[in-house]
């Protein structure tokens, strides 16, 4: 048996970045280890979601245990950071936020974890936070720095395949205007995830999805069930959340790996 670490910014991260393979682990006998920085209290909510007195921090750690739960992880952690905001917003500078964090400090909260814990493996972000939160890019910081202290061996670095988003997209785009309907704008992708060529380790959890769904519809009060996360049919489902991607050091080039855990 070995033990995963996985490493988030807020609530809800999990299940929606390695959701799938926390659940495999879990499944295969291995321990499971959810720390996460901030408790999210910067999230929006809509009116009368609440009960009387309860605050939005209150319920996403409420939140986040059910979603571990569902998930397979047996230790939940907080590393009581304040969740910083978009970036450009000023909340990244308020006093406690994680943005503002000594990531030597943050680093010796989580590598206390990883020693405690033995840990194996420990999943983080990409150097861009997958998509530029600063809370994000935190965690790449934090974690790779903590796996340092602790001698933790093997870091993954989840991330989205961008050039997989891209081919999704034109084909999208392709039938919608074969159907005469209109094609959809979807921006600027080069602060999405990362080339495909960069990528090191594709795992499969399709086998997984629902557990994966169910953990998105714990955080209700950031995934409604009308949200672009949750409304989608379900072979889109299936094609957006069945595979979760990872950058690992000295791995590559090309995908090399198709499990965190092999050989452990």
């Amino acid at each position: 048996m070995a033990t995963l670490v996985s490493f988030h910014a807020h609530p809800d991260d999990e299940c929606i970045t390695v959701g799938g393979v926390m659940r495999k682990a879990y499944e295969e006998g291995h321990r499971v280890v959810l720390v996460v920085a901030t408790q999210g209290e910067h999230g929006e909510v809509e009116d009368g979601f609440l009960t009387e007195g309860e605050t939005l921090r209150e319920r996403r750690i409420a939140e986040t245990h059910a979603a571990a739960g569902i998930l397979g992880a047996q230790r939940v952690e907080f590393l009581g950071y304040t969740d910083s905001g978009m970036m450009g917003e000023p909340e990244n500078d308020a006093e406690g936020s994680f943005w503002t964090a000594s990531v030597e400090e943050a680093a010796g909260k989580l590598a206390a974890i990883l020693r405690e814990e033995n840990a194996d493996v420990l999943t983080i972000y990409d150097d861009n936070g997958g998509y530029g939160h600063p809370d994000h890019i935190q965690v790449h910081r934090v974690g790779a720095r903590a796996a340092e202290l602790a001698g933790t061996p093997r870091v993954y670095q989840a991330t989205q395949n961008r050039d997989e988003i891209r081919r999704w997209i034109e084909s999208s785009a392709a039938k919608a205007e074969a159907e005469g309907g209109e094609t959809p704008d979807f921006g600027d992708l080069s602060g999405i995830g990362k080339p495909e060529a960069e990528l090191t380790a594709k795992v499969d959890v399709s086998a997984y999805l629902e557990h994966k769904r169910q953990a998105m519809r714990a955080h209700a009060s950031q995934i409604a069930e009308d949200s672009w996360f949750l409304a989608q049919p379900e072979e889109v489902f299936r094609l957006q959340f069945g595979t979760e991607w990872f950058i690992r050091e000295g791995q590559g080039p090309g995908i090399t790996e198709k499990d965190l855990l092999a050989g452990l």
